[in-house]
């Protein structure tokens, strides 16, 4: 149990029948007359959805322990994401589901945090951006490299982006994970 006096950003609480939700920012709030009061913006860890609450001050609220950990992925297993802990070896399958977005970004050797709360994968959390190679494009026109035009390309874990028309096939790009845009190339 924790104060709302206490809420930091990234605190995990649990709310309304066992639901958890990330603290993703607050603001203690003292007006003229009347109690303070705590507002919060929350994010649902499950279903990624944001809500705006607020506590009384000093309320007790319930907080949730989530392991984070750092894991290599190492391969799939049907719909399972392998992943190994690299401390102690552990091999850990994570449902599609639980992987989500992710899914598109991840290859072989990639580190990733790997959230858990009583032994269930909440999410799985990957850098900011990641170097992936272009499987397939099609070639860029000659002339069109001033336009600043884009062009579909497929990644090597076929999720497809948009990249500009001087891309090509076989290049290392960066790819911002949460949002799929191009961020640029990869000096080898």
């Amino acid at each position: 149990m924790a104060s709302t006096n206490d809420l930091k950003n990234g605190m995990v609480l649990k709310l309304e029948g066992g639901q958890l939700w990330s603290v993703v920012e607050f603001q203690h709030v003292k007006p003229g007359k009347g109690p303070a009061f705590v507002r919060t913006k929350l994010k649902n860890v499950l279903s990624g959805k944001v809500v705006d609450k607020t506590f009384n001050a000093g309320v007790k609220v319930e907080t949730a322990t989530v392991d984070k950990r750092g894991m290599q992925f190492s391969y799939m297993d049907g719909d399972y994401f392998v992943f190994m802990d690299m401390d102690t070896y552990d091999q850990l399958h994570v449902d599609r589901k639980a992987v989500g977005d992710a899914a598109n970004f991840l290859i072989e050797g990639f580190e990733a945090v790997v959230a858990q709360h009583e032994g269930e994968v909440l999410y799985v959390e990957l850098p900011a951006a990641v170097e992936l190679t272009v499987q397939e494009t099609e070639p860029g026109v000659q002339g069109d490299r001033s336009t600043g035009g884009t062009k579909p390309a497929v990644l090597e874990t076929g999720h497809q982006i948009q990249v500009p028309l001087f891309i090509t096939t076989g290049e290392k790009i960066k790819v911002d994970t949460r949002t799929s845009d191009y961020l640029g190339r990869v000096n080898s």
